[in-house]
Order: structure tokens, then C-alpha cells, then sequence
């Protein structure tokens, strides 16, 4: 008896990745309809006139348009068909929020990790498996393993070939229902193998540069983007020796560990003008703390994370020694995690002091997973928010 194919609904976003991604799936034999989704519009929110203003002038044009038509183009070439589902109000109302909400708070937010939890294999997830289909594919650098215990089946999260590119994590949010109808293509190619493929598809995405910026908005200036929503809120700037400085606009605009702040260099006379950096921010007495590169309240050995999602759904037995990532791309470091006083919370002691870890992001960790009895990847269990 033939096998039935399955049903994939792959994200397209019009990126290089994401087209690859479907094309490897037709030529592995499934039944592949892609789907471009409008999660943010420029004419709903329009644009500022110009750097420091704080008027907004309306946008004719959406910014999604270009994107969905090398989306398009990509399915049309792959013959396959394309559908067009909206989620701004879903987006909006989870994504934007939150990462507004975090600001206001002091705290710099990861909208893109919660954009995957939520929205891609949130909302997306859901349309796709009423729409009949057995899973949603994107363009992730990462890799989902089954595994199986008796009876018991589970799905680990990998990261990928390309340690430069592996997005685990911006997934680390993901539970086991998520992954289980998730299919990640990329896991097993470097970023130059998935050009090479677009071009041997003769894709017509093949050569287009990488999107950057918040999720689904692109490249802002971000203070003009949060002004928005958070209206500014003068106070001093002080370095941490308590020597006040200059003056900033509100301290939702600034993030620990963050380079220079536009202050004159002769307000820093002896310094031979060295850079400073955002150190501490307090909230009771709306004051911005900055430093050198060197000082000392740059730099942690400990943590605490809140919040966490344990990918394989339940807590793993404590204390854990693991690696754990601060940022995705950063190194991952050595640690040791045990349980906190606060309910779900867990406290995070690294081998060696930390620079600049800002809370509202994510420490995510991971374990060491032999494959086929020799070859070590790394399983992400999960993480959690930075406190």
C-alpha cells in the first residue's frame, strides 16, 4: 500500500532560507503549499519624518509587498501554490505588546524568540492544521530529533550544522506539541550550502541579502520605534563613581552594555576620551549609570532566570551543569543551575564572570547529546528570562 505524503504548509517570508527550505521539500517527495504571512504593516503604524523626530507621517506603500512578491516568485518556479494569511492583529496584540511592555518595564526584550512561541508556531500552527495540514515547515538553522522510550515518543531540539547560524536559541521557547508537527530542512546545511542549493534550484531569491531588525518590522531606528509607544522621561546620566554626566531621555531607550550615548567628550576630560558604556539603570531615581569597558558592575558571575520553558516538559534533576547561551551567537559558557527560592525560578552560576548580561533576555541552555554513539551535538532544553 502506497504511503500517504504528508501535508506541509511551509512559511515562505521571500528570504533565501525559507525558499530553499521548500525546495528540498518538493524534491523529497511531499505535498508542499506555501504560505506567505502579513504579521506587521507600515501603513498602519507609518514612519517617522527624520533622525530625533517625533512626528509620524503616513506610509502609502506596505513593507511586506517586496518580500511576498519574491514569495511569488519562488512558488511559482517550485510550482507549487502560495497562500496569503494575515496575523497583524495576532502579532500586535502578542508580539508588539510584549516587546513595549518589557521596554516600560527597563527591560530589553527578545520579540523574536517570543514571535516563534507564539505566533509562528502559535497562530501559524494552528491555521495550518485546520487547513489540513501535518505540519509547517520554515527556513530555521536547526534540527528536531525523534526520539522514542517504550511508549514513550519525544522530540529533541538540535543545533544545527552551522553552529554560526543555529537558531535554537530563538526556539528554545518551543514544547513538545510545537515540535512535533515542526520541520526545519536547514538543520544539516551551512548558510553557504543553502546559496549554492538556491542557485542550483535557480531560485529567484538566490542571491538576496539577509533581512536584519525586530521580526517581521525590518531595520528601525529603535528609539524612534518605541516612541510610539513609551514617551520620554528625562534624567541624569552618572558614571558609577556617582559623577553626573549629562542628561538622558527616558530609560526604556537604553540597554545594559550598550557603547556610547552621544555625550560631548569633554564632559569625560582626563579620560583621553575612552568609550563608555550603559552599567546599571535606576528606575527608583530615573538615573542611567555608565562606565568604562572594565568596570566592575559590567560583569556577573550569577544570575537568576524566570519564566522557563523545559522543552521536554518537565525539570530536569538540579543542580544541572551545562552550557548556557546569553545571546544568540554569544559563546556558550560553562554553569551551574539550580533551583531559586522564587517559584519557577532558577539561579545561574557561570564558571567565569559575564559581560553585560541584560535583563528581558534570554539564558538558554544546553547539554552535550551523542549521535550515533560517536558525533556530539548539542540538545537545547530550554530557557528562560533573564531577571
Amino acid at each position: 500500500m502506497k504511503r500517504k505524503k504528508e501535508k506541509i504548509l511551509v512559511c515562505m517570508s521571500g528570504g533565501v532560507d525559507s525558499s530553499v527550505a521548500a525546495a528540498l521539500l518538493v524534491e523529497q517527495g511531499y505535498d508542499v503549499t506555501g504560505a506567505y504571512m502579513i504579521n506587521y504593516d507600515s501603513k498602519d503604524d507609518g514612519q517617522f519624518t527624520g533622525p530625533g523626530s517625533t512626528t509620524l507621517r503616513p506610509v502609502n506603500k506596505s513593507c511586506w509587498v517586496p518580500d511576498y512578491r519574491d514569495a511569488v516568485r519562488v512558488a511559482a518556479k517550485l510550482g507549487i501554490p502560495l497562500l496569503k494569511l494575515n496575523f497583524v492583529k495576532e502579532y500586535r496584540q502578542t508580539v508588539l505588546k510584549y516587546m513595549y511592555d518589557e521596554y516600560k518595564k527597563g527591560r530589553t526584550p527578545n520579540p523574536d524568540v517570543m514571535c516563534n512561541r507564539w505566533v509562528k508556531f502559535g497562530f501559524w500552527l494552528k491555521k495550518a492544521r485546520e487547513l489540513g495540514f501535518d505540519k509547517i515547515a520554515t527556513g530555521h538553522y536547526t534540527k528536531v530529533v525523534e526520539s522514542r522510550k517504550g511508549k514513550v515518543e519525544s522530540y529533541e531540539l538540535l543545533q544545527a550544522k552551522d553552529a554560526n547560524k543555529d537558531q535554537t536559541y530563538f526556539l528554545h521557547q518551543l514544547n513538545q506539541g510545537q515540535l512535533s508537527h515542526a520541520l526545519f530542512p536547514l538543520g544539516k546545511y551551512t548558510k553557504d550550502q543553502v546559496r549554492r542549493l538556491a542557485k542550483k534550484f535557480d531560485l529567484p531569491t538566490a542571491n538576496k541579502e539577509e533581512s536584519m531588525g525586530i521580526c517581521f518590522v525590518g531595520e528601525v531606528n529603535m528609539k524612534d520605534f518605541l516612541q510610539k509607544e513609551i514617551k520620554t522621561k528625562p534624567g541624569k546620566v552618572v558614571m558609577s563613581d556617582g559623577k553626573v554626566i549629562g542628561e538622558h531621555d527616558g530609560l526604556a531607550f537604553y540597554t545594559i552594555g550598550e557603547r556610547g550615548l552621544g555625550l560631548g567628550s569633554q564632559k569625560l576630560e582626563g579620560e583621553d576620551n575612552k568609550p563608555i558604556y550603559v552599567v546599571d539603570k535606576k528606575y527608583d531615581i530615573n538615573e542611567l549609570v555608565v562606565g568604562f569597558e572594565d568596570d566592575p558592575l559590567l560583569f556577573k558571575n550569577e544570575i537568576e532566570v524566570g519564566d522557563v520553558n523545559w522543552i521536554f516538559g518537565f525539570v530536569p534533576e538540579m543542580p544541572l551543569k551545562c552550557e548556557v547561551r546569553l545571546r544568540h551567537r554569544g559563546q556558550l559558557q560553562s554553569a551551574q543551575v539550580s533551583k531559586s527560592n522564587g517559584q519557577d525560578k532558577y539561579l545561574v552560576k557561570f564558571e567565569k564572570k559575564q559581560r553585560a548580561i541584560t535583563p528581558g533576555q534570554f539564558a538558554v541552555f544546553y547539554l552535550d547529546k551523542k549521535i550515533f554513539g560517536f558525533r556530539k551535538m548539542k540538545r537545547c532544553l530550554g530557557g528562560g528570562v533573564i531577571k
